[in-house]
Order: structure tokens, then C-alpha cells, then sequence
């Protein structure tokens, strides 16, 4: 008999919707979310349930209200108050966009959480905050490079984190998920909307292949060239489908330091190739976002052509090649990617020194990515990156 969900699930018929609701309310401990206004977006949502273009609407309708509210503030000379307005509204435009296929009435929108986050990042004084280009094959990724804070006793330059979005996130929305305290650790952070994410796949037509470290590389030189970073101390991390891309990087790029896989992955083509089946069976898979999502960051029209792409994304023959220190953050109870998929990859990786953080249905954080409970996954994940890069010294 199946136990019931711990976790806090606002649309219970529903679990995207219940998960993209948790995307935008766990955000709030790092200034992407006042509960009151998210549970504002879900009442206005309670008679829509399903309808993606409701949802869309309804947060981007309280981020413009939040948007002008910043605006007022700012033209008032209250310049913190207005960034911490301006933060929440750039989240919750990202958050609702994130549904729409196709994007063509979310573009608009995403731009805006675009541009607040980045005249919100210019009104606050820590952490520093800095917008930056990352150039790769010809062109470059939009980034944001989060500074560490000075360290007492640290006069040399900061360890750092690249840190890549998932399948659905994008690096506004990344930068809630606990960046604030990496950095306050005296841990740099680089958030990059890498191909076929976030500004890289809506306005510069940057499509998801499976060479993560094709761009990992591109990220790790560009933070080694900075002289307030350490070269020697440079990390990957990536989130959900980042389990994929971040090992993957950390396999074939030996200069990092550090890996982690803030979620599981293995043989991404059967995970796929399960939720078709799932579908076609007349069933609802666990996703974060409609499965369409699949076709768009890959340019291609056909669930066929997509399962093509996929074939190039598994680990097996590719996490035994990573030499750095690794940790595996994963949820007992996580419905989309099961646990035995990360035990079977956590076995296979390479390095002599790796942790695997299961966090269980007692202590919370049991879902996919800790949705249910980030803070205590981000706090174990730091922990491991001040005892693995070491900012103090």
C-alpha cells in the first residue's frame, strides 16, 4: 500500500503543477518568493487546474504587480526594497513561463524576469553580483557570476562552482536554490544557461546535445582566467537532468575539483523511452514540464527524432573516467527518476573519494532535488563543498 505524500502538495490531482507551485515557494528562503503571493498565483489557479496558459497568466499576472511595485520603489530611492521586489518578480515570470509550448506568448514575459533579476542584482550590495559572457564555439552563454564574500583570514583568490540548469530551469531561477549561502561560505558561484536552456535556447537558438563538457570547458576556463578565482578549486554542479550534465563534465574536463549531481541519472534514453510508454498506456508520467519540452530544446518535430538525441545521453562508460571528489544528492521517494537508477549510477562513478546523500521520507528532502525541502538539501550540499574545496584557506 502506498503511503501518503509528506510533502506539501497544492494541487494534489496534479504533480507538475504541485512541483512547479514547490519551485516557486522553496525559493523563498533566498528573496524568489513571498508565500503570500505564490498563494495568491495558486488560488486564482484552483478552477484552471491543467490548463498551462491559465498558469502562465496567473504568475505572470502577480509578477507584474510585484514588477511595478519595485518599479515604484525604485523611483522612490528605496533601492533594497525595490531589489528584493524586483527578485521575486524575475522568479515568478520564469516560473510561469516554464509550462508554455510553445513559448511564443511566454517570451515577452521571460525577457522581463530576465531584466528584473539583472536591475535587481545592480541595486544590491552582497552578494556581488555580476552578468558576464562565457564565449564557446563561436558564440557565447549568458552567465551570472555570484562572488564569494571575503573570508577573515583569506587574502588569495575564492574557490568556485559552475553551476548548470537542469531540463527545465533556468539560471534566474538557479540562483534561488540556496546561491546566496554558497557564496556567504566564500564560495564563488557561476550560473550558466547552458545549451538548450534558459536565454541560450529561447533568443540565441542554442540547442541540448549531449557533450556537457564541450561547454563545461568553456565555464571552467573562463572562471580560471578571473585572477579572484582559484583555478585549482573550480567545481561542477548541475540539478535534475544536470545529474547528467554535470558528471558528465567532470569526466572528460579533469581540471574540476569537485562534482556534484544534485539528482540522479544513468540511461536518460530509458527514462525517456518509460514515460512514452507510460503515455501511450493512457497514463501520466511524473514530469516537471510537458513532455513537448523534449522536442523544442532539441529543434526537432518528432518524439522519434528526440529519442535519436537521446542515445548519446548515458553515463555508463563515462562516470568511471571522473577522478575528483563527487557527491550524490537524490530523494528516497523521488517519482521521476528512481532511486535504484542513482545507486547504479553512484556505483559506477570512478573517483575514490564520493559520498551518495540520500535524503529519506523521515527526515524530508525526499523528492526530486529535494523539492519538498531545499534548504536542507543545499545545506548538505555546502557542508560537502566547504570540507571538499576548502574557501578558508
Amino acid at each position: 500500500m502506498k503511503q501518503p505524500d509528506l510533502s506539501f502538495t497544492y494541487f494534489p490531482e496534479d504533480y507538475r503543477w504541485s512541483h512547479g507551485v514547490l519551485i516557486g515557494l522553496n525559493s523563498a528562503p533566498w528573496g524568489g518568493a513571498e508565500i503570500d503571493e505564490v498563494h495568491r498565483i495558486g488560488l486564482r489557479l484552483r478552477a484552471h487546474i491543467g490548463d498551462d496558459t491559465a498558469w502562465f497568466r496567473g504568475w505572470a499576472r502577480e509578477a507584474e504587480k510585484v514588477e511595478a511595485a519595485g518599479r515604484r520603489l525604485l523611483a522612490e530611492g528605496h533601492r533594497t526594497s525595490a531589489a528584493g521586489y524586483l527578485f521575486r518578480a524575475a522568479n515568478y515570470y520564469h516560473v510561469g513561463e516554464r509550462f508554455l509550448q510553445p513559448k511564443s506568448e511566454g517570451l515577452a514575459a521571460y525577457k522581463r524576469g530576465v531584466d528584473c533579476f539583472r536591475d535587481a542584482a545592480q541595486l544590491v550590495r552582497r552578494p556581488r553580483i555580476e552578468h558576464v559572457e562565457i564565449p564557446y564555439e563561436g558564440t557565447s552563454l549568458p552567465a551570472v557570476l555570484v562572488h564569494a564574500e571575503p573570508l577573515p583570514g583569506r587574502s588569495g583568490p575564492a574557490p568556485a562552482m559552475v553551476f548548470f540548469d537542469g531540463f527545465d530551469i533556468t539560471k534566474e531561477i538557479q540562483y534561488f536554490k540556496g546561491v546566496p549561502d554558497l557564496v556567504a561560505r566564500g564560495i564563488a558561484c557561476l550560473l550558466v544557461d547552458g545549451p538548450g536552456n534558459g536565454e541560450s535556447v529561447r533568443f540565441r537558438n542554442l540547442y541540448l546535445h549531449h557533450e556537457t563538457e564541450r561547454y563545461g570547458t568553456a565555464a571552467y576556463e573562463f572562471l580560471a582566467a578571473r585572477p579572484e578565482i582559484d583555478a585549482k578549486r573550480i567545481g561542477v554542479m548541475a540539478i535534475s537532468l544536470g545529474g547528467y550534465y554535470a558528471p558528465r563534465a567532470a569526466a572528460f574536463e579533469p581540471r574540476f575539483a569537485a562534482c556534484i549531481a544534485w539528482g540522479a541519472q544513468w540511461d536518460y534514453w530509458q527514462i525517456w523511452k518509460n514515460r512514452f510508454d507510460k503515455l501511450d498506456s493512457g497514463n501520466v508520467p511524473s514530469l516537471s514540464v510537458p513532455w513537448r519540452h523534449l522536442l523544442w530544446i532539441f529543434n526537432v518535430a518528432t518524439r522519434e527524432e528526440a529519442m535519436k538525441k537521446l542515445e548519446g545521453f548515458r553515463l555508463d562508460g563515462v562516470v568511471q573516467k571522473i577522478r575528483c571528489p563527487f557527491l550524490m544528492v537524490h530523494g528516497e521517494g523521488d517519482e521521476q527518476i528512481p532511486l535504484a537508477v542513482a545507486r547504479q549510477c553512484f556505483d559506477a562513478v570512478g573517483s575514490k573519494q564520493k559520498t551518495f546523500r540520500l535524503f529519506t521520507r523521515e527526515e524530508g528532502g525526499y523528492h526530486h532535488c529535494q523539492i519538498d525541502n531545499a534548504s536542507i538539501g543545499v545545506a548538505a550540499m555546502w557542508d560537502w563543498l566547504e570540507d571538499t574545496l576548502q574557501p578558508q584557506r
